[in-house]
């Protein structure tokens, strides 16, 4: 359940075909619950958060499936996901798993054969419905074994969602996010820093993987990788995690922290001080060095950005 449109309506949809449900979410440093959360509690279903970073970090090495226009290995996820979900199901005594897919909604993960390989994958031949485009698909178990009506089911499919606006109207669904993928994994940009992880540091350091959302990244000429805090939050986070590296950060003048994964060379912890200076709030004046604190600009001597803690 990841809380978008489809989804929600997957549960309104499975009530009004006689079923009796829970969801399920999981959860990593590349997508969350909160969705989920709010769309559960609007719903009134009972909510199991599962924790995936082990799972997502075993594909992201490994993806049977390869990858997506970026660092997704979609179609691996979500079987990964459906047998997590089929274990639950075992556990708990359920009948089925469902998920709010569409046929042909998107056009790599969620076509016929992609819709296929996942049922098949997962381990869930017969029991995987999809409640959105059933109509369209093989009967189901649950649905054979008269335990599902299939005439309440629906036969949706395509990008298009005109259908699913007008039954989220009718079962009085008013919010729901904008269909964007919400998982970090899609988006080009994290992908290059998830890429610049593994072939350095690797993916074994759980903390470091979960540091990929946090502050400006730079890989130094000897290899040293530089986490360089956007804000005083960002900073916080990176001080929290000191354990990680090496700390860096200026004395007398307000400025970014640095974290040093691990220092390569002299030239690259130069580098980094550098860096630290660069992303300070500052103009250059007459010798001077302007930061810009609120609404007040007040000089330092050029001598106090020479000096760093390193910790």
């Amino acid at each position: 359940m990841s809380g978008g449109l489809d989804s929600q309506l997957a549960v309104r949809v499975l009530e009004r075909a006689g079923a009796e449900m829970e969801g399920i979410c999981f959860r990593s440093p590349f997508f969350g619950p909160e969705a989920a959360q709010k769309a559960a509690t609007a719903l009134g279903v009972k909510l199991h958060i599962v924790d995936f970073t082990d799972d997502a970090i075993s594909l992201l090495e490994n993806p049977p499936h390869g990858f997506g226009g970026a660092m997704n290995p979609c179609i691996d996820c979500h079987a990964l996901m459906i047998r997590r979900a089929g274990e639950m199901m075992a556990e708990l005594g359920f009948d089925f798993v469902a998920t709010g897919e569409v046929a042909g909604q998107r056009p790599m993960s969620q076509n016929r054969q992609a819709l296929g390989v996942v049922e098949k994958c997962s381990g869930m031949v017969g029991r995987l419905v999809r409640p959105m485009s059933a109509k369209l698909l093989a009967p189901t178990i649950p649905e054979t074994e008269g335990k599902l009506d299939r005439e309440m089911l629906l036969d949706i499919s395509g990008r298009s969602r005109e259908r699913q606006i007008a039954l989220a109207a009718e079962f009085g669904i008013t919010e729901y996010p904008s269909p964007a993928g919400g998982c970090k994994l899609t988006e080009e940009g994290f992908g290059r820093k998830l890429k610049d992880l593994m072939d350095h540091e690797g993916l074994g350091n759980r903390a470091l993987v979960e540091l990929l959302t946090v502050a400006r990244r730079f890989r130094l000429p000897g290899g040293t990788g530089v986490l360089l805090g956007r804000d005083r939050d960002e900073n916080a986070i990176l001080k929290a995690n000191a354990r990680l590296g090496t700390l860096v950060m200026p004395v007398n003048v307000p400025g970014p922290t640095a974290l040093l994964t691990e220092i390569k060379s002299e030239k690259d912890l130069d580098l980094a001080k550098i860096l630290v200076c660069a992303y300070s709030r500052y103009d250059r004046l007459e010798g001077n060095i302007m930061l810009n604190l609120g609404e007040v600009a007040r000089p330092y001597p050029r001598e106090a950005f020479k000096e760093f803690q390193i910790c």
